[in-house]
């Protein structure tokens, strides 16, 4: 009894580890594809509160999982150096950014600004807890396209990059 039991255990750890490492790998691949900023990113036609884009954006990923949390990263990116054209309606907006090479000339700030946690966090959710619809995911070869819809507190998102000196103020000119 005391070696199938010890069996068990080991086996357990075993399996256990290995789904951390699986995972750990897949979150490094992730990271990988959203530095190369592998996304899409539109508006979602719904109403946010005060100050803030209701967005949808597609991100890839082989574990959609993983693809939900990239997708708050893509959401941040492409608000402050694409912008997206609106859905329903609604118009498309421009990127906070507007000089075109501030994301390599600030690449420092940048690179902690968009580190797993941190502080793009504070300026981004996912909506629905993060219930994705059915035709939000879609297989494409060996990975997957999440359109996950997240709201994007662009008017502190934008007062903060202001501060940092990232980005010029609405009251600077042009």
């Amino acid at each position: 009894m005391k070696i199938y039991f010890k069996s068990s255990v080991i086996l357990i750890l075993l399996l256990t580890g290995m789904s951390s490492i699986s995972f750990g790998q897949a979150k490094q691949k992730a990271n990988k594809d959203t530095e190369a900023w592998r996304y899409e990113i539109e508006g979602a036609g719904g109403v946010g509160s005060e100050g803030t884009y209701l967005i949808k954006v597609w991100s890839y990923s082989k574990k959609p999982k993983i693809a939900i949390e990239q997708a708050k990263k893509n959401a941040i990116h492409g608000v402050i150096f694409k912008g997206f054209a609106g859905a329903k309606g609604d118009p498309s907006q421009k990127p906070l950014a507007s000089n075109p090479s501030i994301e390599d000339e600030k690449a420092d700030f940048f690179n902690d600004f968009f580190a797993d946690g941190g502080k793009y966090m504070k300026y981004v959710g996912v909506v629905g807890n993060g219930d994705i619809n059915a035709g939000d995911v879609i297989k494409i070869g060996k990975e997957y396209k999440i359109g996950v819809i997240v709201s994007v507190q662009k008017d502190y998102l934008r007062k903060d990059l202001e501060a940092a000196g990232v980005i010029k103020g609405l009251s600077s000119g042009f």
